[in-house]
């Protein structure tokens, strides 16, 4: 044995140096590749670098995978404006969507009430269009108006993020019920079958869940939603009286009188909640024990009062 002990030490402190060579290798992969995949004479483990070959393989799918894909990005837009014709433009805005290759959501037509009663048509539509058009859509829009539109707002949701998740965990379920299925057609006991069955089933029921999501984000994504808000003109034309405008100084009257209100609310607001618990408090605790005392007292010297004798007067000298 005693022999044997260089060598062993020999061999023990070689294959140190080998793992330590290892190392060196998978941290400078990135600059020579071609030594980390190359096997070392002598090595104990050498599908080591062959591993790293392929750590390094997967990370440039990775990076070309990362690189390529597709934004998935949900833009939706909501205007108002004002139209001679509610109805109208409501009809060119829908016949618009079928142009564009896209459809109507929903369309509205209603009536509503000015201040001095009277009663103008409003409608609202909702439809979608192609996202490469929204731009487009938007334009033929308001050019149904010839005033600036009264409010226009875009808005972007990125959810690539969320769409490739989906994604990942949809090939994990598939590959999940591949096996699965597999399985169940080697079964050969009917307990087995059934087994294999009931751990089938909500497996399918997350894919086509998946899958909807996914079908929802490739619509949305595909169609963007443009909601617009049709208004008459005579719902905006404020009421001028020898250029006078009734309509400005009622609005700042109505204005005075909800500040007047809402400070009146307030104040009876703090009134309940806050003063009248307060005094409530302080009449059971300050005024009624100082009354019951007052008239405690009050009994105590009327029966003094009833309890001391009478003193008779002094009886007048006999008159000479």
């Amino acid at each position: 044995m005693i022999k044997h002990q260089p060598r062993f030490a020999f061999i023990f402190v070689s294959m140190i140096i080998l793992a330590l060579l290892g190392s060196a290798c998978a941290a400078a992969r990135s600059t020579a590749p071609e030594l980390a995949s190359q096997p070392q004479a002598g090595s104990v483990a050498p599908a080591a670098p062959r591993e790293l070959a392929a750590s390094d393989s997967n990370l440039a799918n990775y990076n070309t995978t990362a690189q390529t894909t597709e934004r998935i990005v949900i833009k939706n837009a909501t205007l108002s404006i004002v139209v001679s014709d509610p109805a109208k433009a409501m009809d060119a805005i829908s016949q618009l969507a079928d142009e564009m290759g896209g459809y109507v959501v929903s369309a509205n037509l209603y009536q509503s009430k000015l201040d001095s009663g009277a009663s103008v048509p409003r409608a609202s539509v909702k439809i979608r269009v192609p996202a490469e058009r929204l731009t487009e859509a938007m334009n033929r829009i308001k050019a149904q108006s010839d005033r600036i539109p009264i409010s226009e707002n875009i808005e972007s949701q990125d959810v690539t993020s969320d769409y490739t998740d989906l994604q990942s965990r949809l090939r994990n379920l598939e590959n999940t019920e591949a096996q699965l299925t597999k399985i169940m057609d080697s079964a050969t006991k009917t307990e087995d079958v059934l087994s294999v069955y009931n751990q089938l089933v909500p497996v399918r029921e997350q894919i086509e869940v998946l899958k909807g999501q996914i079908k929802y984000y490739d619509e949305s994504a595909a169609l963007s939603a443009i909601s617009t808000e049709l208004i008459a003109n005579a719902a905006v034309q404020p009421l001028t009286i020898g250029g006078w405008q009734p309509v400005g100084v009622a609005k700042s009257a109505v204005q005075a009188l909800i500040n007047t209100v809402t400070f009146l609310a307030n104040a009876a607001i703090w009134v309940v909640i806050l003063v009248l618990p307060v005094l409530l408090i302080l009449f059971a605790v300050i005024f009624l024990p100082l009354r019951f005392a007052w008239r405690f007292l009050r009994r105590r010297m009327a029966r003094g009062k009833s309890i001391q004798p009478q003193v008779a007067p002094p009886a007048a000298p006999p008159s000479a």
